[in-house]
């Protein structure tokens, strides 16, 4: 995503399996210490903890939802509910609304409440362009994923309801149907970066529409916003989600239960939330969860949340391929990791994020100590339909702000080859030189992360045929 002080989101990696005793990996239950009868407080803690990974994307998702949607009128990456924010440009590295935004594709964003009634999106005639529609429920489940891939580039109508909505849609319009009453349409249209090029994308956003069945066919205004003061419109969303105190967390979880419920396949970890005082449309019940106890869980799950990376799918030449994105089924753990690290992202034959923090050595990547190479073979740049991109990212997911303003190398770019073929991508903090600059990624003087995009992958790309190089130590960044 892209936009001013606000939320994370969109992107990584992938891992394990269904994991419904994820507190019990942190803290084994043991005996009660007490007397026959006596509760166990470990047993509720792994519990607690369980809970706290389950529901972190629900409320993550909530809080971004709440930040992104807390205005008057659209502005940038700002709209009120059941209206388009339309990027622009590409984000700054002031951009703080999501994590791991790209400087590839022009977001269009927009915030549903379904739970009245559908709303029906119209999309226009794209002309062949790249663009992606994905839907996301409470959970960060894509439900739906219209787009070039999937749907072709010309015009689309789409009624988008909720899980318990029973009408018919209008003649010549597709139902899509939400898990939830919570949806996030998190589209992307491609954009070389060029102002001819912007001004293109700019005509295909202001033709997305939006609008409540019961206005469908007729002349909409959207009602006028009211602005919340009490939301905190500076602090990052994930920040303010891993604030909250354990009980303030599962308070908010409950009361947003009421209208996402779990799924069917949840019902095990449904029964676990019980014994904390989480019932599926019921206020959560702080009596069964002292306050002590549900600040360990959250600082136990966070810390799991965290740890996954290495965990969050196959590692090749440093690279950590995520798997599953966009639809995790009982995996919570990876649900979190990747609502954390990347909120929106996109199902695998959409998009692949393979992310790097350490080199080909198995070396956390730090500019200050070295310059790298991403060395492609001949012939061997990403197989994608789309595009490839790599994207340059501070310790939190978050552009590194650099004189050239380059936040990526990509597909676009007039990247040189050597004189055998391959092509060598300069990854650090000092330039290297006139000849190479173009297919120079600057760095930041310390750690950071990389992260590749490549959208519309080729078979290749999603079964592993094809494996990204490694980053490679080129020398001290000191010489």
């Amino acid at each position: 995503m892209t936009q001013p002080q606000t939320p994370p989101r969109r992107t990584v990696l992938a891992g394990g399996g269904a994991l419904l005793a994820l507190g019990a990996a942190a803290c084994k239950p043991k005996e009660a210490a007490g007397g026959p009868g006596e509760k166990s407080a470990v047993p509720l803690l792994a519990a607690a903890t369980d809970a706290y990974v389950y529901g972190y994307p629900l409320v993550t998702m909530d809080t971004t939802r709440r930040v992104m949607t807390n205005v008057a009128a659209a502005e940038a990456s700002h709209a009120p509910m059941g209206q388009f924010a339309n990027m622009r440009t590409y984000p700054t590295a002031a951009f703080r609304d999501v994590t791991a935004p790209n400087a590839d594709t022009l977001y269009s964003s927009a915030w549903l409440d379904v739970s009245r009634e559908p709303v029906v999106l119209q999309i226009p005639d794209e002309h062949g362009r790249y663009f992606l529609m994905p839907m996301l429920d409470g959970w960060t489940n894509v439900f739906q994923s219209p787009g070039k891939r999937t749907t072709g580039t010309g015009p689309q109508t789409y009624l988008i309801s909720g899980p318990t909505w029973s009408g018919t849609p209008p003649a010549g319009v597709t139902q899509y149907k939400s898990p939830t009453d919570m949806v996030w349409i998190l589209g992307r249209t491609y954009a070389s970066g060029t102002p001819q090029d912007y001004a293109e994308v700019h005509k295909i956003q202001d033709q997305l529409k939006l609008v409540p069945l019961s206005a469908w066919g007729q002349a909409y205004t959207p009602p006028a916003a009211v602005v919340d003061t009490s939301v905190d419109m500076k602090t990052p969303p994930r920040t303010q989600v891993e604030s909250m105190s354990g009980q303030a967390f599962f308070q908010r979880m409950a009361e947003l239960m009421k209208t996402n419920p779990p799924a069917a396949a949840d019902a095990p970890m449904v029964a676990r939330l019980a014994k904390i005082g989480i019932v599926p449309g019921q206020a959560f019940d702080a009596t069964k969860l002292d306050a002590a106890t549900a600040d360990q869980a959250k600082a136990a799950a966070l810390k799991q949340i965290t740890d996954h990376m290495p965990k969050a799918g196959k590692d090749v030449n440093g690279w950590t391929f995520a798997s599953p994105t966009g639809q995790y089924g009982t995996d919570y753990l990876q649900r979190a990791f990747i609502a954390q690290a990347g909120l929106g992202a996109n199902l695998p034959q959409d998009a692949i994020y393979p992310t790097a923090k350490v080199d080909a050595n198995n070396q956390a990547l730090d500019a200050s100590i070295n310059n790298y190479v991403i060395r492609f073979p001949k012939d061997g740049l990403p197989p994608v339909d789309g595009f490839w991109s790599i994207t340059m990212y501070d310790p939190s997911y978050f552009f590194v702000a650099n004189p050239q303003n380059r936040f990526t190398v990509s597909a676009r770019d007039k990247l040189k080859q050597n004189p055998d073929g391959t092509t060598d991508v300069y990854v650090q903090a000092k330039s290297p030189g006139a000849d190479k600059a173009s297919n120079w990624l600057p760095a930041p003087s310390g750690p950071f992360i990389l992260m590749a995009r490549t959208y519309w992958p080729k078979q290749a790309m999603i079964d592993g045929g094809y494996a990204l190089p490694g980053v490679a130590v080129a020398g001290s960044a000191n010489v």
